[in-house]
């Protein structure tokens, strides 16, 4: 199966998260930095909320930080999620 080249623009930037790219970083990097680094062993799975970062964001950078010490061992990242 040949991967796709389309990439298709954000249908709500502005909405859920800001359209603005930087200020979308600053906003990620400000919620993975107020979580506690990880002391457990790498997770196998991942279950993590996409509603807008307003409503859900906290808990995404939580499960998210939770690879940041595992960062260079992870090898394959399989993403399952809905297609909107």
């Amino acid at each position: 199966m040949k991967p796709s080249l389309h990439i298709r623009p954000p249908a709500v930037a502005g909405m859920f998260y800001p359209a603005d790219a930087e200020e979308l970083a600053r906003d990620i990097q400000a919620f993975l930095a107020a979580c506690e680094p990880a002391q457990a062993p790498a997770p196998k799975a991942l279950i993590v909320p996409h509603a807008g970062y307003v409503y859900s964001g906290v808990v995404a950078a939580r499960a998210y930080a939770r690879l940041q010490p595992f960062r260079g061992q992870i090898t394959r990242v399989v993403l399952l999620g809905p297609a909107h």
